[in-house]
């Protein structure tokens, strides 16, 4: 931004020096009347005789304050009567190199509006997990924040309900190689004339005017600092487990004549009645790998040039996972 002071005080500086000019060239002509009125009386007068006469007036009205009132007056008149196009230049100079920068700012802003704003709202991205950080306020508080990559998303498709039976839109992520799709994949981007991507997702929305179109590019700037967003991603895989890791179990009493049941178990169903294991029943397994969503997590920070974005606490999956992000 520019200190409007500081830039009409730029100005300022060569109309005081001419003011201080004029009262100089003012002075002058009061001396040479002096001097002149001296002449008549005098019949010759050196060019050395003035000089010094000129020097004996300057201290003389330094040391009369008739004399200096006298010269104050004469230049005030000096002044004022050179004052006049000194102040028509004022208003013509100044405004119009302030009205120049006024513009330049202005132009400046609504251009920074325009990256800010984008042209249409669709506020769902897909991203990669780079991993955990600090972020640090001035008073010294920390948080945990985890670092995605989220877009440029492309998108791919957009279903409708005439067609398709539901409303939605599908984002691309991340070029892939022709050579690793198959001719199906190919196909589909084919028909939108787009590059492949490696990933695909679909994304519901409501009805609304301003959406995008096939080929758009999806990013950042649909969220905002102190956004909550909702990300879905897939868990880290943690091979076999028992059930105690597994499903949180306490495993069985350690006394009273209990013996290696402390992390068993326990009964799982009936022998004769219905005489099996009821499906959903909690046991060892694998576990991990599976869809994960954390709702309401904060966007504490985000990095336009970089396609950044900072989310306060964990999300679900390792590094280098992909997660989908919506604004709630």
């Amino acid at each position: 931004m520019i200190n409007f002071d500081t830039y009409i005080n730029n100005f300022d500086l060569p109309f005081e020096d001419n003011l201080n000019d004029k009262e100089t060239s003012g002075n002058e002509e009061s001396i040479s009347e002096e001097s002149s009125s001296d002449e008549s009386k005098s019949e010759e007068v050196t060019v050395e005789d003035v000089k010094s006469e000129e020097i004996l007036a300057e201290d003389a009205k330094s040391e009369d304050p008739a004399d200096s009132a006298k010269s104050e007056k004469a230049s005030e008149k000096n002044v004022k009567s050179d004052d006049v196009p000194v102040e028509d230049t004022l208003p013509e100079e100044v405004p119009a190199k302030n009205s120049s920068s006024e513009k330049t700012l202005d132009e400046n802003t609504s251009n920074n509006k325009e990256n800010l704003n984008p042209k249409f709202l669709f506020s769902n991205l897909i991203g990669r997990k780079i991993g955990m950080t600090q972020l640090f306020t001035d008073s010294g508080d920390v948080f945990p924040a985890t670092v995605v990559e989220a877009g440029p998303c492309t998108v791919t498709q957009i279903k409708n309900k005439k067609s398709d039976g539901y409303d939605s839109i599908q984002l691309g992520f991340s070029d892939a190689k022709e050579k690793h799709l198959t001719k199906s994949q190919l196909g589909h981007f084919l028909k939108s004339k787009l590059s492949p991507k490696k990933v695909l997702k679909e994304f519901r929305y409501d009805k609304n005017d301003n959406l995008p179109s096939i080929g758009d590019e999806v990013d950042l700037r649909q969220f905002k600092v102190g956004d909550f967003v909702t990300v879905t991603g897939s868990s880290i895989g943690k091979g076999f487990a028992g059930h105690m890791k597994r499903h949180n179990f306490g495993g069985g009493r350690a006394s009273h004549g209990k013996n290696s049941v402390m992390r068993k178990s326990g009964s799982v169903g009936a022998g004769t009645d219905p005489g099996r294991i009821f499906p959903g029943m909690k046991m060892a397994g694998r576990m991990g790998g599976e869809k994960v969503t954390v709702k309401n997590l904060e966007v504490i920070s985000i990095d336009l040039s970089k396609n950044l974005i900072f989310i306060k606490g964990a999300v679900p999956g390792s590094n280098k996972n992909y997660l989908y992000i919506t604004k709630n």
